[in-house]
C-alpha cells in the first residue's frame, strides 16, 4: 500500500510541476537561450538512453553489430531517409551482418 502511495504523490507532483509552468511563465517570452537549451534537451536524453541501452549495465552487453546497426540508422537519418526507414535499414544491416557471422 506504501508503495501506491508513492507511486500516487510523485505523479500528483509531477503533474503540478508541469502545470504550474506555464502558470508562471503566462504571457512572458522566454529569453532565445532557454529555447535552445530546452530544444536540446531531448535529444541528448535519447542520445544517453541509446548509449546504455546498447551498453547495457556495467558495458558487459555491448554488441558491436548492435552498433553497426544503430549508426547505418543514424546515417540515413542525416541523409534525410524517412524515420521508418532508416530505422528499418538499421534492423537489416544487423540481421545481415548477425547471419552473415553464423
Amino acid at each position: 500500500m506504501r508503495l501506491w502511495l508513492s507511486v500516487l504523490a510523485v505523479t500528483v507532483i509531477s503533474w503540478l510541476m508541469k502545470a504550474s509552468a506555464p502558470l508562471i511563465i503566462a504571457q512572458r517570452k522566454l529569453p532565445a537561450s532557454v529555447i535552445r537549451m530546452t530544444a536540446l534537451t531531448a535529444p541528448v536524453l535519447l542520445a544517453g538512453l541509446i548509449v546504455t541501452e546498447l551498453g547495457g549495465e556495467h558495458w558487459q552487453a555491448l554488441d558491436w553489430t548492435k552498433i553497426v546497426g544503430t549508426v547505418t540508422a543514424g546515417g540515413l537519418c542525416l541523409a534525410k531517409v524517412p524515420m521508418l526507414l532508416a530505422v528499418a535499414g538499421g534492423i537489416v544491416v544487423t540481421a545481415v551482418i548477425r547471419l552473415s557471422l553464423r
